[in-house]
């Protein structure tokens, strides 16, 4: 019996600085901007240098989401979009 896990990565697309936040919203399904204020909020009530830390660290770690590849054109149709 084989489970799959969810990953974490760093978002391509929900991305302010290096897409940890916006990772973090994907992984629980949760708004982006809620995890960012929840970290600013934290990072501010403990001094900011713990929060800066993690926030580092975590981009240290987590690894980029992988690309993906764009899906391909079927041969039969032309591209429309060049008449």
């Amino acid at each position: 019996m084989t489970q799959q896990f969810k990953r974490l990565y760093r978002s391509r697309t929900e991305r302010q600085i290096a897409g940890i936040c916006g990772g973090i919203g994907l992984f629980f399904d949760v708004d982006p901007v809620l995890i960012r204020l929840a970290l600013v909020a934290a990072t501010c009530l403990t001094g900011f240098i713990p929060g800066i830390i993690a926030y580092l660290l975590a981009w240290i770690i987590v690894p980029e989401e992988p690309y993906t590849a764009p899906a391909a054109q079927p041969a039969d149709r032309p591209n429309e979009g060049n008449a």
